[in-house]
């Protein structure tokens, strides 16, 4: 049995939809599809999902949302028509709105809700169009498919007794179609994962189902070994282990969700990430384990947008709970952290940059000082990451003084340097305005 997830531009117009129901029809083991609500149609269209928000922000702002909810009802309208279908669906996505504007409930589970009309929907159209075509389908709520989540709205967890409940999808004869994104808690609330949300439903499905494959149908060939936007056709990656994708995904690798292998990972079942537009491609194979190629690295990602607090004190090294303080006010504050390489006597923590801003900043630097008497405290902002993976890093020696000739040939200095016990990755930051530069002669250096 194999698990099929399509994303959004696989579903953003009839066009798309079809190929969909052609891909499932090719191969009889793809017994349980995943979808997304509708994307962009083009790069200035605007999302199902993010209409939906806009249609929430105006209700619970008091305004008259009607426009907003027209753009959502067009949008599903004109796939409808395209595929020959009826317009119950789009009566049903008015009653269904109105219904939880009407209801009882508090704003934040409204607005939960409203999230989660475009997959919902999604999942009910394609369903009916894959039995207009003769193929036996039938949708499958997630509540009814067992998806159990905490009551965290838009971050919400899968829950251990989740899984011996979707393992019963394989009792199914008919093809199922889960819409992805949203669970309902124990008691019956619905609750969203966070953006993106839909990798992660289709990955906990093909673990609960223990199926032998998990398809996730996007619209690229492969995952490319870095980002083609700065280095022109770059090499596609045939096959990564799910450390490596982990990796690439937290440092700025679009394709997957950072949290959808999880699941995948826990149950060990490969996933693939092919293109809706070109199926027959052999995509990218996410894996347990894969074989030695001679690279150590097997792709190389950045990001934007971070900034570093430094803190520095004499003899820093021999005062307890010196780290834990400093990091427990920016708890305090409701600052994460992503990374704290420290020296003997200074410690330095990177942050995104959007969540402190000047007021925050002056809060916690007075803090720093008044709590902790350090010699030195700033911040540097400005900052890019990027990261350099491969689980063939740890048995080849040389990949740090490679990947360091390769930064100082494009004449970028290194603002901080950070390797993981893991040896998985090896991370750098650098300015911003030197990013292009430097992964441009980092690819030269390990991929030409």
């Amino acid at each position: 049995m194999k698990v099929a997830k399509f994303g959004g531009s696989s579903v953003a117009n009839a066009e798309q939809i079809k190929k969909v129901a052609q891909i499932i029809k090719e191969d009889p083991e793809r017994r349980v599809i995943v979808v997304s609500a509708p994307g962009k149609r083009s790069a200035d269209d605007e999302k199902v999902t993010d209409l939906l928000i806009k249609l929430g922000q105006s209700f619970s702002e008091k305004k008259d949302y009607h426009a907003d909810l027209n753009k959502v009802l067009d949008r599903f309208k004109s796939i409808i028509d395209d595929l020959g279908l009826s317009d119950q669906i789009l009566q049903q996505i008015t009653t269904t709105v109105q219904s939880i504007f009407d209801s009882d409930g508090a704003m934040d589970f409204k607005l939960e809700s409203i999230k989660a009309i475009g997959e919902d929907s999604l999942a009910q159209l394609l369903s009916e169009y894959l039995l207009s075509l003769g193929i036996s389908a039938r949708y499958l709520n997630p509540k009814e498919a067992g998806l159990i989540l905490s009551d965290e709205p838009g971050g919400a967890q899968i829950l251990d007794e989740s899984f011996e409940k979707l393992y019963k999808l394989r009792d199914y004869r008919e093809i199922v179609i889960i819409p992805g994104f949203f669970g309902y808690t124990k008691e019956g609330k619905l609750v969203t994962f966070s953006r993106g949300g839909s990798d992660i439903t289709g990955s906990i499905v093909a673990a609960g189902v223990q199926a032998k494959l998990y398809e996730n149908f996007t619209d690229v060939d492969s995952v490319y070994c870095v980002n083609p936007t700065i280095v022109n056709q770059p090499k596609e990656i045939t096959a990564l282990t799910y450390k490596e994708m982990r990796e690439l995904s937290y440092a700025g690798f679009s394709v997957f969700h950072a949290e959808a292998l999880i699941p995948a990972v826990r149950a060990e079942i490969p996933v693939c990430i092919k293109n809706t537009n070109n199926p027959s491609g052999h995509g990218t194979f996410i894996v347990s384990k894969k074989e030695a190629n001679g690279n150590p690295i097997v792709g190389i990602a950045s990001d934007k947008g971070f900034m570093s607090l430094y803190v520095s004190k004499y003899l820093m090294n021999r005062e307890v709970g010196f780290g834990r303080r400093l990091l427990h006010i920016l708890e305090d504050e409701g600052i994460s952290y992503e990374h704290t390489p420290s020296g003997i006597d200074d410690l330095s923590v990177i942050l995104r940059s959007d969540q402190m801003d000047e007021s925050k900043e002056k809060v916690i630097i007075d803090r720093i000082q008044t709590e902790l008497n350090p010699d030195q405290v700033h911040t540097e902002r400005g900052l890019a990451l990027i990261m350099i993976v491969g689980e063939g890093m740890n048995s080849q020696i040389g990949t740090a003084a490679r990947a360091t000739k390769a930064l100082q040939n494009a004449n970028v200095n290194i603002e901080m340097i950070n390797q993981g016990s893991s040896e998985v990755s090896l991370m750098f930051g650098i300015k911003e305005e030197a990013e292009r530069d430097a992964v441009k002669s980092l690819y030269q250096a390990f991929f030409k």
